[in-house]
């Protein structure tokens, strides 16, 4: 593995511009842009897929009016609790050290509810996409997101 001079620590730090293999002047930031918007977009997509669990938890239930009404009503909690403290315009968002927890204990509940209905496999794939989502927001500065 190459060793990073401390021309290049001292550059990301201050953001000045680097140079790539071919010398062409690339800025650091900028090239993280892409990166960043796909962690956000991996974010909602987990968000919808927690919606998409619960409703999949619910409805592996009997009788089938038992099923109904939670595959309705569990995702409908979510979506509410979601909305009123994790949604970035929300007025009652809960600050960050309240909200990445919430956050993610609503990813591992969306997990817990796919092994519990029987994906196994899919409930732990989401949860290893969600852990590393979470990683990435920390590292790339998106928590506030």
């Amino acid at each position: 593995m190459p060793q990073v001079s401390d021309a290049a620590h001292a550059a990301v730090k201050r953001h000045l511009p680097l140079r790539d293999r071919s010398g062409a002047r690339r800025s650091l930031p900028q090239d993280m842009a892409g990166l960043k918007t796909a962690n956000l977009g991996l974010k909602f997509l987990l968000e919808l897929v927690a919606i998409a669990a619960f409703v999949y938890w619910g409805a592996s239930h009997s009788p089938v009016i038992v099923a109904v009404i939670l595959a309705i009503a569990v995702p409908a909690a979510f979506v509410a609790a979601w909305g009123l403290w994790a949604a970035p315009r929300s007025p009652r968002r809960l600050r960050r050290h309240a909200r990445v927890p919430f956050e993610l204990g609503c990813f591992a509940l969306a997990a817990l509810a796919l092994i519990a209905a029987g994906a196994t496999v899919a409930g732990i794939a989401y949860a290893l996409v969600a852990a590393v989502n979470a990683g990435l927001l920390a590292a790339l500065g998106q928590l506030e997101a």
